[in-house]
């Protein structure tokens, strides 16, 4: 997968953020797109910035959490372009609250985007994409995926499971010789909407003594890094076969930590959380 151009890509979350980045990117790049979100406006919007590139694109509002919806996305891909060569499974939500607060709803949501989304995507298209003779799968983890945090055990649980489906797959894939492969992603702070779109339980202000603005507002000053560079290093994963991409010194950061203190890497965060709290 050195060489994009003439390849199909379909992108899940395609409708703003990393994903409307990704086909901007993989277009100038002469990669047709098929692409998908549970927006419509947001498709819309990326449908009219690709209307300049000379590939063919092709669109449809998806939710991921709808198995039967996502293999039949997978089927009319290739309807529509004869083939497809790459899968990246961006899609995703955020929610936050403790343990005790968070209901078993808040637990079964999140997972089934997340996670489900992950899988569904992964199976549906797998198939075609060894038809294709050269295919590659990118799964969207987190930093997320390599530390746990404070009231985000839900999504802590969706993004370390996101890396060990992904890490598991790369090895299944090539112990079989198969022609497809894998990489997972471990994004740092994004320029994106997940934490205005993400759902915070109340028992976060209890705690915190910040509000959903506030906080949502603390946790987008560490969003450093633009979408347009997370679609470079991914497409560059891609390229080099790479088997996970960080994005971003704070996803280093994190790794690098993690490394180092095991499990005391736990202490820090959360007395930098106390630290925060606003009470």
């Amino acid at each position: 997968m050195q060489n994009l151009n003439n390849k199909v890509a379909a992108i899940t979350g395609a409708g703003s953020g990393i994903g409307q980045a990704l086909a901007l990117n993989l277009a100038n790049q002469g990669c047709h797109l098929a692409i998908s979100d549970i927006n419509q406006d947001g498709l819309d919007e990326t449908l009219a910035l690709l209307k300049s590139t000379q590939v063919k694109v092709t669109s449809q509002t998806l939710d991921v959490s709808d198995k039967e919806a996502v293999y039949a996305w997978a089927d009319q891909v290739v309807a529509d372009h004869d083939k497809v060569n790459l899968i990246i499974n961006n899609a995703g939500v955020a929610q936050s609250g403790t343990v005790m607060s968070n209901s078993l709803e808040d637990y079964e949501w999140i997972i089934n985007i997340n996670l489900w989304g992950v899988i569904y995507g992964t199976k549906a298209f797998l198939p075609h994409l060894e038809k294709s003779g050269e295919g590659h799968i990118v799964n969207i983890s987190s930093i997320f995926g390599l530390t746990s945090q404070p009231f985000m055990s839900s999504y802590n649980a969706t993004k370390f499971a996101v890396r060990g489906f992904t890490e598991s797959l790369r090895q299944d894939l090539e112990i079989t010789n198969s022609c497809v492969s894998c990489t997972c992603i471990h994004p740092g702070g994004i320029k994106t909407n997940i934490a205005k779109t993400a759902r915070m339980d109340k028992s976060v202000n209890e705690v915190t003594g910040a509000t959903h603005e506030e906080a949502v507002s603390d946790f987008e000053k560490l969003f450093i890094n633009t979408p347009e560079k997370a679609a470079r290093v991914i497409v560059n994963a891609v390229k080099k076969n790479k088997r996970r991409a960080l994005i971003g010194p704070e996803a280093r950061f994190f790794d690098w930590i993690v490394r180092l203190f095991p499990t005391g890497y736990q202490w820090v965060f959360t007395k930098a959380t106390q630290l925060q709290s606003r009470k």
